[in-house]
């Protein structure tokens, strides 16, 4: 029974990782792409901007309407623009469009303010040239990037950065839950194990108190020589199943009718030290194989029978275990006439730290699941429950060949 999770741990943290990089490669990808078309459009304004102007000094009619041009294409623009000659140079502050100067500023300083801001857009984009005849250069367009183009570049990172530390405080806070968890799983462990020593240590005080009062009568003294080897076998069977965790146990072909029958005859002595009168019952298939390992097994059917003692507040009680064959499986039902369990419950049950009980590790069930589940390969579920009149837990095992 492996109770430590590191790997499947790891595996979900690596999964983790490689879908946050996933959507972080994902929206870079997708925002660069958005910006490269919106540069793209901005071109395709200068363009038709500066093809207006050449329009405009290569026609012969006095009568060119420049209206459309000044209206349509120059107003809209909002990106920085920067007019110059062919040697770079600005010729006027009306060829200057989007970039904030100040105007106290001198002659020469707006000179070399306005030399580095061509230089910068230069490095961005390569200006689109306005020819005369196609030969003489009338003028130099310099743009640069929009606001919005701008506040793009910076948004995938920004998110890259909102993703990493989501998932750095997810690490965080899954690490600090898996801690917690098994920090209540190494309690529950102790605590399991005192309550496992628990019983056959109190039986063993009992039978020695009763040999001091009994030490002349032979035959009584056999008798309780038995149970005290009962009780010493009930430790070894103990102590194995504890070695065995992180292990993989020995699986052999038994049969189930006889393991069970063992079990309830140990019980069946013990139950007058808990004071209620209940009643164990066993029937069904008494020559159905399984392949299982038999202290762990008994295990299982430990703690569903304790669990069972526990939930009756009946003056008479009743715990029944049928066994039957089936095509596939070995199915174990194991009813009890207790207090039941509410459907809201149902699902918790198995959950490592669960319990309805006030000094309850909620240990039991879950360590059935696994012994069930991880190393016989079979099932164990709630079959029915009523609040008010009982349980029917019901384990489904493979057959043996």
């Amino acid at each position: 029974m492996k109770m430590s999770t590191g790997p499947t741990s790891l595996k979900f943290k690596i999964t983790l990782l490689i879908i946050a990089l996933l959507i972080a490669g994902g929206t870079l990808y997708y925002t660069q792409n958005l910006i490269s078309k919106l540069q793209e459009k901005e071109r395709q304004i200068v363009q038709l901007y500066a093809k207006g102007i050449e329009y405009v000094a290569n026609t012969t009619s006095q009568d060119a309407d420049i209206t459309f041009l000044f209206d349509n294409i120059i107003k809209p623009i909002d990106f920085p623009l920067i007019l110059t000659d062919a040697n770079n140079e600005v010729k006027s502050k009306d060829d200057i469009k989007n970039i904030k100067y100040d105007s106290k500023l001198s002659r020469e300083e707006l000179k070399k303010f306005f030399a580095e801001k061509v230089e910068e857009m230069d490095k961005v984009h390569l200006p689109i040239i306005v020819t005369y005849n196609d030969t003489i250069v009338l003028t130099k367009i310099h743009y640069g990037d929009s606001e919005l183009i701008n506040q793009l570049k910076f948004y995938p990172y920004l998110q890259i950065i909102i993703a990493a530390l989501f998932i750095i405080l997810g690490y965080v806070g899954f690490s600090n839950i898996k801690s917690s968890e098994q920090s209540s799983i190494w309690v529950g462990m102790a605590k399991e194990t005192a309550h496992q020593f628990g019983t056959p240590i109190s039986s063993l005080m009992g039978w020695l108190e009763m040999l001091k009062i009994n030490y002349k009568d032979k035959d009584k003294v056999l008798d309780i020589a038995d149970e005290i080897d009962n009780d010493v076998e009930k430790l070894r069977k103990i102590t194995y199943r504890f070695s065995k965790i992180g292990a993989t146990p020995e699986m052999k072909r038994k049969i189930v009718y006889s393991e069970i029958c063992s079990l309830i005859g140990y019980f069946e002595r013990r139950l007058p030290q808990t004071g209620k009168n209940v009643e164990l019952k066993i029937s069904g298939d008494e020559h159905a194989c399984a392949e299982i390992n038999s202290e762990l097994f008994e295990w299982v059917i430990e703690n569903l029978i304790k669990n069972a003692l526990d939930a009756i507040e009946n003056k008479k009680g009743k715990i029944e275990i049928n066994i039957k064959e089936a095509k596939k499986f070995i199915e174990i039902e194991i009813s009890d006439n207790g207090k039941g369990i509410d459907m809201k419950r149902r699902k918790d049950i198995f959950r490592p730290g669960y319990s309805t009980k006030r000094r309850g590790w909620g240990l039991g069930l879950s360590l059935s699941r696994r012994i069930i589940e991880d190393y016989h390969g079979g099932k164990i579920f709630v079959k029915n429950s009523t609040p008010g009149e009982g349980t029917t837990f019901k384990i489904l095992l493979n057959k043996a060949e």
